[in-house]
Order: structure tokens, then C-alpha cells, then sequence
């Protein structure tokens, strides 16, 4: 398969798979959008952040494969013209991913994975947060609304890929970086190792 083929299939597919995973049943084992297994736990009132997963960022009713249902990938390649226009589409599909309403403004806890985006002496004071390994950094971005841009309150000793935990207030809204676009923001109160399960 040529390059610009696999990145249409690649960045189709994972939409698809959000979209997918969204408008379903939570799943009870660990896939690659959702790194903790089962449902989001329900916190009571008062007692700090609701654990949640990656599918409650995604609206139940988006379908980002609905622009491309009459095109036949296997018919284009590189050279075709087409192709780097449909490309182009599908990375604004994926940029504008809408987020879900519900989840603004929720003090939750999430797992993921870390892409730097400011770092100093092995202290990350900015990255972004993504559902499954390698994405933004070794495969094309997810859709926004599987991008978290967080900001701890203090700096936090991980690497690129690193798999961790992070608390507070998520904010529907939208930020461009080099590595990605996210749908969703995070001043951090925490950012802690992932250790399977939750704390």
C-alpha cells in the first residue's frame, strides 16, 4: 500500500474507532482507546475527580465516516490528485472532532499517554494526553476530541510515551499545537504513573 493510502486509512480509521467506541457500551477489556478496561467509575459527591474513559469524550451521535462512505481508498494513489485532496479533508474531519458537552467542565481523572510539547531538565510543564501508544508521535493524530492538552500545576518527571494518570477540571476546548489538535484542556492538579488501575 502506498504512503498517502495507508495515512487516509490510518487517520479514518481511527475516527471511525472513536466514533465507534462512543456511540456503543462502554468495553469491559482494555483496548487501545480505552487503556484502562471497563467503565468510567462514578465518584460520589464530594469525594474528588470522576474516573472516566475515552469514549465519554466523544459525542454518541458523530460519525466522521459519513463524508467518505462513496470512496473507494483502493482506487487512489499518490499521484492521483484526489488523494491529497481527500487527505486533506480527512485531517479537518479529524481537527474538527466535536467534543462532548457533558464532559465540560467535570473535575475527572483519565489515563493516557504523554507527547511533550514543553519540557526542561526531564520535567514536562506541557504536553498533550492521547489514548493509545505512538499516536501524534509515530502514527497521524487522533480526532481532537481523543486529544487532551494538559498544563500541570507543577512539573512532571516523564518521558514521551510515558503512560500515566492525570486529575482536573476538563474544558471543551479546542488548541492547535505542532503535534496535534486537542479538543479538550487541563490545568492538571496531578499527573502520576499509571499503574493499571486506579489509585
Amino acid at each position: 500500500m502506498n504512503t498517502l493510502r495507508s495515512t487516509l486509512f490510518a487517520l479514518l480509521g481511527t475516527a471511525v474507532a472513536a466514533a465507534a467506541l462512543a456511540a456503543g457500551p462502554a468495553p469491559e477489556a482494555t483496548t487501545a482507546t480505552n487503556p484502562l478496561g471497563g467503565k468510567g467509575a462514578s465518584a460520589k459527591p464530594g469525594t474528588g475527580p470522576r474516573q472516566i474513559t475515552w469514549e465519554e469524550l466523544v459525542p454518541k451521535d458523530w460519525d466522521p465516516a459519513k463524508a467518505f462512505k462513496d470512496i473507494d481508498l483502493s482506487k487512489l494513489d499518490d499521484a492521483d490528485p484526489r488523494a491529497n485532496e481527500l487527505l486533506l479533508k480527512m485531517q479537518e474531519v479529524s481537527n474538527n472532532a466535536p467534543t462532548n458537552p457533558e464532559m465540560n467542565g467535570q473535575n475527572v481523572k483519565l489515563p493516557g499517554f504523554i507527547v511533550p510539547l514543553e519540557e526542561n531538565k526531564g520535567e514536562v510543564s506541557e504536553f498533550l494526553l492521547v489514548p493509545y501508544f505512538g499516536a501524534c508521535i509515530h502514527t497521524p493524530p487522533p480526532p481532537a476530541n481523543q486529544i487532551l492538552h494538559v498544563r500541570p500545576k507543577s512539573p512532571a518527571k516523564f518521558r514521551a510515551m510515558d503512560t500515566v494518570w492525570v486529575t482536573g477540571k476538563l474544558v471543551a476546548q479546542r488548541n492547535d499545537s505542532m503535534m496535534g489538535t486537542s479538543g479538550y484542556t487541563m490545568t492538571a492538579d496531578t499527573v502520576t504513573k499509571y499503574t493499571g488501575g486506579a489509585k
